[in-house]
């Protein structure tokens, strides 16, 4: 007896249990109200809405339809619908009673609804519905109190998709700026090979293709750094063809973190630069370009240099900062300045793995530069 009670205090009051398994039931339904208000996430969330409200019937809606039903009274969907516009319209909680769930089926003991917005950005996006056999007080609290929390995992939703929309968007803009200033020179580049080596030729333009299908895919915000190094292997064969001997290139990369996720166009951009700015005014005959990839426990580092002309530190700082003005990035004959896609790098690599995570960039004038990228082998909602 003496053990058994001590295993009833470890576990605790029963309101304590009951505490639990609110908890509990409410993280089952979390993964799923995470993906937004859709049918089919719905339906994997609102089982799990009704065992937390202990009603008959419990249903998610969207501004006038019901997306998904668990229980009893599906025959009350259109019931339900109007319920669901009007608390929509309203912007607040809509009751019916039995004068307007009035139906045919003989066994319906269902004489209560309640509709509960659910709020995203402070638009109604739908709302929650109950079915019981009378409407009182506590269930319209308890109704309204799990709709709130409802309204809030559908907000994280909403956050995770515009953080989304957000990558996608840096993601164009890297896009763009690979675009115009390097397609045409690599192609004006592989046309100067066609007469004197046309079989130069057609391997440039076979590495010319597996770039730019690379870097113009659609699928996927993260890549492997074998991947991406494939890539960056491709472009500076097309930069060695046009620049000849005065791009020489480096490369170290421990095998160990080949296979390490990293966010997709996140270290092109910076091997870009480097050429770009390395050969730009710089006093060498030959401007060389270093990438080395190193292993270091639970990290993947990456460091970017070159020997070039260097850079101003408080212009990069403003860059990296975000406060860079029209001035910091001037336009030159080949588009935008290489230092536009630092402060994009950046932003990604803070939003991916922390504050900590930003760009480290040693420069000064005459002195070249070198960009270091920490990368965690391991991070949360990060994979390929």
């Amino acid at each position: 007896m003496a053990r058994w009670s001590r295993r009833r205090t470890e576990l605790g009051t029963e309101a304590d249990r009951a505490t639990f398994r609110t908890l509990h039931t409410a993280s089952l339904a979390a993964p799923a109200l995470r993906e937004g208000l859709r049918p089919d996430s719905a339906a994997r969330a609102v089982g799990h809405l009704r065992a937390l409200l202990g009603t008959p019937g419990v249903g998610l809606t969207g501004p006038a339809a019901v997306l998904a039903w668990d229980g009893a009274g599906s025959h009350h969907e259109e019931h339900l619908a109007a319920l669901a516009a009007r608390a929509v319209a309203a912007g607040s909680t809509a009751l019916a009673t039995s004068a307007d769930l009035r139906c045919a089926a003989a066994d319906c003991v269902l004489r209560g609804a309640i509709a509960s917005p659910l709020v995203v950005e402070d638009d109604v996006v739908g709302t929650l519905a109950v079915l019981a056999p009378q409407v009182t007080g506590r269930l319209v609290r308890a109704t309204d109190e799990v709709a709130v929390w409802v309204s809030g995992q559908l907000e994280l939703a909403e956050l995770d998709a515009s953080r989304t929309r957000l990558v996608e968007a840096e993601v164009r803009a890297l896009r763009a700026q690979i675009s115009p200033h390097f397609i045409y020179n690599s192609l004006g580049a592989i046309a100067s090979f066609v007469r004197t080596d046309p079989d130069r030729a057609r391997e440039l333009l076979l590495e010319f293709a597996d770039f730019t299908r690379y870097s113009f895919r659609r699928h996927g915000e993260f890549t492997t750094l074998a991947e991406e190094l494939r890539a960056i292997e491709r472009y500076l064969v097309l930069e060695q063809a046009r620049f000849g001997d005065r791009l020489a290139v480096r490369l170290r990369i421990a095998p160990e973190v080949l296979g390490v996720t990293v966010p997709f166009l996140c270290l092109q951009p910076l091997v870009e630069n480097a050429v770009r700015h390395g050969l730009a005014g710089s006093p060498r005959p030959v401007t060389t370009v270093s990438i080395v990839a190193r292993d270091l426990g639970r990290t993947c580092v990456v460091e970017i240099e070159d020997d070039g002309a260097g850079e101003d530190p408080t212009r990069i700082a403003r860059v990296l900062a975000g406060t860079a003005g029209s001035a910091d990035s001037p336009g030159t004959s080949e588009g935008a300045h290489p230092s536009v896609g630092l402060g994009n790098v950046d932003a990604r690599l803070r939003a991916t793995y922390g504050e900590d995570a930003g760009l480290v960039v040693e420069t000064a004038p005459g002195a070249g530069t070198k960009v270091v990228v920490q990368i965690p082998k391991f991070a949360p909602g990060v994979h390929a």
